[in-house]
This record gives C-alpha cells, structure tokens and sequence, in this order.
C-alpha cells in the first residue's frame, strides 16, 4: 500500500509545532530533532511516560531510507498483475474469513455501509489476512523518514500519530511493527488512521490492528467510510464493448450516466442488458479495447483513494466483485503493452509534442493515457488508450 495519496489530511498538523532549534522539522543533529518531537509530543498533550517510551525506541535506519529510496513501478500490465494477486489461495481464504466473521462483517456494514467483500479485498492483498504483517520497526522508520527531509510535512504527523497510539496503551513501541513507511496491522493504515478511527469490536480494552481481527474490520469499515464510500452502490462491473463503440469515450475521467453506455451497446458480462440509470459511471479498459473491460463507479474511487495505482486499484476492487460472487473475466486477447523503457520512451515523444504526462517515469497513468488517446485520435488509430509498439513506431 502507498502512503502517498494520504497527504492532505496530514499537512494542517504541522502549523502545531513549537518554535525554536527543539521545534526543527527535519534534517540536521538527530538528536535535536528528537528533542523537537519530544517537545512537540508533549505540547500536544501526549504523556511524558508514552513520549519517554517513544522516543527511547527512536533510531535512525538506513533500510527505511534505501526502500524509500527504492519505489519503483508495475512492470506487469493489469492482466498478470491481477492474475497473480486474485489467486485461489485467496479468493478460498478470503470466503473463509466473510464466513468466519460474519457477524463482525454485519455489524460494520450496519454502521459504515462497507461491505465484506470490499474490506476483504484490502484485507487480502495487503497482507493476507494477516499473515505478512512486515517487521519494520514503526518507530524507527517514521522517525527517520520525519527526520529525512525528502517528504517530513508526510511522515512527522504520523510520528506523533504513533506515540499517541502508545499513550493509548494500544501497541507497545516492541509491539508496533509493519510496513517500512509506518503502515501498521492487517490492513496496513497509518497511525493518523489508527488512532482517529480505531475501534476496541472485540472490547477486550485495547484497539490491536495486529491481533484482534474484530478491530481491524470495523476500523477498516470507518476508514473506508470516512473517504465517500456509497451505502449500497456499486464499485467496480466486467462489461462486454461492442466493436463500434466510440473509444475515445472510454476514460477513467469521462464520467457518464450508465444508461448512456448501455444506449452505445455495452452489456454485462454475460450478455445481458445493463441498468439503464443515472448512476455515474467510467469505462476503462486497462489492456486497451481487445482485452478486458470494466464500468466503474463512484465508490471506485475509494480504491483509487486507498492506492493512486490503477493496477493495484483495479485488482483489488476486481477481487472483491470475485468475492462477492462475480464470476472470472474474460481477459480477451489484448495487444502486447510497452516495457518501462520503452514507456518512459513513449512519454518523452509525447512532451516533446506538448503533452503533460506527470514525469517521465515508466508509469501508464491517467495524463499518458489521455495523451495516448490524442494522439491515436491524431492518427486516425482507435483512441482506447492503450499505448503499443505500433503507436510508439507511428509516432
């Protein structure tokens, strides 16, 4: 899971720190800097027990500034990406564990209109239901990452959100381990999400996102919630394109009512019509117009939310159609994508022509994809989107 698409919720907290050389926001004497935090910790009413315990755990480590360093891209297009993360190991475990809980999956959709299915779908993908939890020490790593001035307004917040978890007896600093960049549980949410919605579901006295799968769901639930999801709408739906269809209309961005796209002949998966609605709706096709296709709607965008990566978004929110029941797509024939090479070549050509791609880096995203339309618009090729050898050698 990335930290990133979380940043604006963490940015206002900063304005909170004290003044002065105890106040330094990164960078410099670590010392000094840990005096700072401890000072602020202390000023934000944290106790001195908890900031004592904290920041005693507090330490530079140079693993957490070589995977920072480290991020990288999908390789994999959707179809092998999703090929290997929705696997039957956990599409059988993830049935297993809505059985298991069903009550607690109740009681959350009762009270956050989150379905099973959709927390199973994280629940799943980011660590197995629990099974790979990651061994970072949480401490350490925000601390450097808050020290380390590359992205401090991101990672300070979450380092006071973290001792605040120890004031709460929640995780002791031994106990709080997980993702590199301070994610932490079975669902991988950052300390500012485990302490603004962390729920004790199981009422044994303490909110653990590591042990206590009652508590991981509802806190999933509220999170999930408290970004927009849409009581019972749906998120993501396989559909079936007819070849006439006008391509350039297929966009993450082009929102329409789904009785549009079901007037220009697109139908369910298995044929039959679709709801002819109002509600909105995107068609993306992620491998371009030979390969699968999918309408999104408006609480796709959580997924989008949780991780910015359409493969990690579209993979998950297809997991959990497949846990709600959904049958398999159809993955078509789609033609071969670009290598990152070949990609980050791509995205040179199209700046050089004036495009904003976002950055040349290898990443198929949204800006590529909307300059990919105009340009195969340009050369009179379908416009679905799908940049491939063909276009970079017309180009």
């Amino acid at each position: 899971m990335t930290v990133l698409p979380r940043l604006a919720a963490t940015l206002a907290l900063l304005a909170a720190g004290t003044t002065g050389a105890t106040a330094q926001q990164c960078g410099g004497d670590f010392q000094s800097f840990l005096e700072g935090v401890r000072q602020q910790a202390l000023a934000e009413g944290i106790s001195k027990t908890a900031v004592d315990a904290a920041v005693a755990d507090m330490r530079i480590n140079p693993k957490v500034l070589a995977a920072d360093r480290a991020q990288g891209v999908f390789a994999q297009d959707w179809r092998q990406f999703a090929t290997r993360m929705v696997s039957g190991y956990r599409l059988k475990f993830g049935r297993q564990n809505m059985q298991k809980y069903a009550d607690v999956f109740r009681d959350v959709e009762a009270k956050t209109g989150v379905p099973a299915a959709v927390i199973s779908s994280f629940w799943g993908l980011e660590t197995d239901y629990g099974a790979v939890l990651g061994d970072f020490e949480t401490l350490p790593a925000l601390a450097t990452l808050a020290h380390d001035c590359r992205r401090p307004e991101l990672f300070r917040p979450h380092l006071m959100a973290a001792i605040e978890i120890v004031d709460k007896g929640y995780l002791t600093p031994a106990e709080m381990r997980g993702a590199w960049a301070g994610e932490i549980g079975q669902t991988q949410l950052l300390p500012e999400e485990y302490v603004k919605f962390g729920t004790d579901e199981d009422g044994n006295g303490r909110v653990d996102l590591r042990k206590d799968a009652p508590d991981v769901l509802m806190t999933t639930g509220k999170y999930i919630a408290s970004l927009g999801w849409r009581r019972g709408e749906p998120w993501l739906e396989a559909v079936n394109v007819p070849a006439d269809f006008p391509w350039d209309r297929a966009a993450l961005v082009n929102k329409e009512p789904r009785s549009s796209f079901a007037s220009l002949g697109v139908t369910k998966a298995d044929g039959s019509a679709l709801e002819s609605d109002d509600l909105p709706a995107a068609l993306i096709m992620p491998m371009g117009r030979k390969g699968p296709a999918f309408l999104t709607f408006p609480n796709f965008d959580i997924y989008l939310a949780w991780n910015k990566s359409l493969v990690y978004s579209l993979t998950a929110a297809y997991f959990a159609t497949r846990l709600d029941g959904a049958e398999p797509i159809d993955m078509g024939n789609p033609e071969p994508g670009l290598s990152v090479d070949q990609t980050k070549a791509l995205q040179q050509r199209l700046v050089d022509r004036g495009y904003d791609v976002g950055g040349i880096d290898g990443i198929i995203g949204e800006n590529t994809r909307a300059a990919v339309r105009q340009e195969q618009l340009r050369l009179g090729l379908p416009a679905d989107g799908w940049p491939t050898a063909n276009l970079l050698s017309a180009m």
